[in-house]
């Protein structure tokens, strides 16, 4: 039992809450706002199940990055070769699987394993060799580039076979099915079902800490903010998960976004690894003399970042239903503005997995209602860079006032 002084001193006032966590829920906040924008100006196309699904695919290689990204920059380095890499595998895993012959679930691995490689080739010399990674990286980027149009001869290689393509363009069958899906407005009950559940226990969950942290006298939201959240959040993932329910259902890569997901926010949060990681971004010196092996842990930040771009790359060329040796170009400076975008500080030891993949969706729909608006590239990149400058500087003014 949690005395009401403690309950008081655990709980702080609602608008002081949000003023110390404005990064995070003003991002949200953000999200939800260019979401809501891009809906009234496309006259109602944004929130289309066909639109979803497609903000989906051609979002979830960019996510999928940026899980990778964010360590990175969070160990204080930046990654400019990603793009590069999920090009080269791309069209490694076209060779392998268009003329070798062999089977996907040889491909896969293989190609895993391979990125894993070109990341730990840079990352020996970021990590051991002490030269910087914006240096490392730029080289990386032209070599794999490079490499890329060697193993492709200067030209697209497919199509796929169907199973490899389901990678990026299946969806999760139906096993739920009650009723005809070509009379029924619900063409997918698993896709219903399923969110319903993961709102639900995230409802659970939820509560579940609230009560150990006041148990534990920690500090908790103010329980107002609480059940707006909570409200906010459930609404949202079943309107999300009605739409794609009454079109095919979840798409394959969501189902990779939402695992891959689930694993870093665990690592960065309740991991040991992690928890170095922050430290060692923070303050590298300080890190590497409480016996933090920082140069070990940039390695592996590397070769994991390595390991996601190629997962990325097999994403994109089966998307393609081939590999391009232009494929990737520019995808790295999408990935780094979702970081920062998402909360990640330019100096290294700030930055969290849910900021990253919220700034990975603020890219990706406003990529999308700005398509949809018929706006030309140039205008496209002119307003993503006038939105990175804006997250920058406002993590900067952030920093200042704090």
């Amino acid at each position: 039992m949690v005395s009401d002084t403690t309950q008081e001193k655990s709980t702080p006032g609602f608008g002081e809450y949000f003023r110390k966590n404005i990064r995070e829920y003003g991002l949200l906040i953000a999200l939800v706002a260019i979401m809501l924008f891009f809906q009234v100006i496309t006259g109602g196309v944004l929130f289309r199940p066909v639109n979803l699904t497609n903000l989906i695919l051609q979002n979830s290689f960019i996510v999928i990055m940026a899980l990778g990204m964010l360590l990175i920059i969070v160990a204080g380095h930046i990654d400019l070769s990603v793009g590069s890499i999920a090009a080269f595998i791309g069209g490694v895993s076209a060779i392998m699987l268009v003329k070798f012959g062999w089977h996907f679930s040889i491909v896969i691995p293989l190609c895993l394993i391979i990125g894993g490689l070109a990341g730990a080739a840079q990352g020996y010399w970021i990590a051991y060799q002490k030269i910087p990674a914006f240096i490392v990286t730029l080289a990386g980027m032209l070599v794999f580039r490079g490499l890329t149009y060697l193993v492709l001869s200067n030209r697209p290689l497919g199509p796929f076979p169907k199973d490899f393509g389901m990678l990026s363009t299946g969806f999760v069958p139906d096993f739920l099915s009650f009723t005809d899906p070509a009379t029924s407005l619900i063409k997918n009950y698993l896709a219903l079902i399923l969110v319903l559940v993961l709102v639900g226990l995230a409802i659970y969950y939820g509560f579940r800490d609230r009560r150990r942290n006041d148990a534990h006298g920690t500090e908790n939201e103010p329980y107002a903010f609480f059940l707006m959240q909570m409200g906010i959040i459930s609404v949202v993932a079943v309107f999300l998960g009605y739409q794609l329910s009454t079109y095919r259902g979840l798409p394959n890569v969501l189902v990779i976004m939402g695992i891959l997901i689930a694993i870093y926010t665990f690592i960065t949060t309740r991991s040991t690894i992690g928890r170095r990681v922050y430290a060692m971004g923070g303050n590298e010196k300080a890190a590497k003399l409480s016996g933090i092996n920082t140069e070990r842990l940039t390695f592996l930040a590397f070769v994991n970042m390595g390991v996601l771009a190629a997962l990325a790359g097999m994403i994109i060329a089966a998307r393609l239903n081939s590999a391009t040796p232009k494929a990737g170009v520019g995808i790295e400076l999408d990935v780094i503005a979702a970081c920062f975008i998402g909360g990640a500080s330019a100096s290294g030891g700030v930055g969290k997995i849910t900021g990253a993949v919220i700034g990975a969706f603020i890219m990706g729909v406003m990529n999308n209602g700005m398509s949809i608006m018929g706006l030309s590239i140039d205008y496209q990149q002119l307003v993503k860079g006038l939105v990175l400058l804006l997250a920058v500087y406002f993590d900067v003014y952030n920093k200042r006032k704090g």
